[in-house]
């Protein structure tokens, strides 16, 4: 049994930066080893939900400016899976949601430096989605349940987001958490360990902070495809915080 994932990915720097976190996703890769993986990325958006569809190894994107070279030399070369990308597209018929194949689409840092650090030997079958930063909640949150029971039959559904993520307002340096940040996160967790599952599709009028937190949804909405392709409340398995108020609160399912 697998369980559903939310990550939070934050810098592109994940990759190369030797950190606390960055350790644990090796750990975290250590305990569970899935036949295959899908993964929700907030770095590809589109209407309908996209997927990719091959079988053929993955371009490795850099949708980053700005880094050291040693970061843009890493390749993942996972490979994709049309047979687990069909699996999910007859699950979400079933449910009457549009999906749409994409056989041209590389992986985005989202995705790649997340599993670099997991299983860096990209020798597990691979399947990438995408988001829609302007459906609700709600909707996201549908298209996980149409995916419920995966985690049964080995495979990984992981949400690659970050909880608070406003990079217009990070403290640069420093280490401490925002009080604000901390809030928020905290909400949230009172919230999925109540099954408040209203007060979560409708957190911008409830959760303190809510706009300085979620300036833009597209790296907030993976949490609710976790949330409802696995159960109802969730296992923090990392919490910590960078330059302030970039959260690294990882959950599962």
């Amino acid at each position: 049994m697998i369980p559903s994932l939310f990550l939070a990915h934050g810098s592109p720097m994940l990759a190369i930066e030797e950190t606390e976190y960055a350790a644990f996703l090796g750990q975290l890769g250590k305990r569970y080893q899935p036949k295959a993986i899908v993964v929700f990325t907030a770095h590809w958006e589109t209407e309908p939900l996209a997927m990719t569809y091959t079988d053929d190894e993955y371009e490795t994107i850099y949708d980053f400016g700005g880094f050291p070279d040693e970061l843009y030399q890493i390749k993942y070369r996972a490979k994709g899976s049309k047979t687990i990308a069909e699996k999910l597209e007859a699950r979400f018929q079933q449910q009457g949601i549009p999906v749409v194949r994409d056989s041209s689409r590389g992986l985005d840092h989202g995705t790649w430096t997340l599993l670099h650090r997991m299983y860096p030997a990209a020798d597990i079958p691979l399947v990438q989605l995408s988001v829609n930063p302007y459906r609700s909640p709600e909707d996201h949150y549908k298209i996980g349940e149409a995916l419920h029971g995966l985690g049964e039959e080995d495979i990984m559904i992981i949400g690659s987001g970050v909880t608070v993520h406003n990079l217009r307002i990070i403290k640069w340096g420093q280490k401490e958490a925002e009080p604000w940040a901390v809030q928020f996160d905290d909400w949230l967790l009172a919230q999925m360990a109540d099954g408040e599952l209203d007060a979560l599709f409708h957190y911008e009028q409830h959760a303190p902070h809510a706009r300085m937190a979620v300036p833009r949804a597209e790296h907030f909405v993976p949490l609710y495809i976790a949330m409802g392709s696995g159960s109802a409340k969730p296992e923090v398995i990392y919490r910590g915080y960078d330059m302030g108020t970039l959260s690294y609160l990882s959950l599962q399912f």
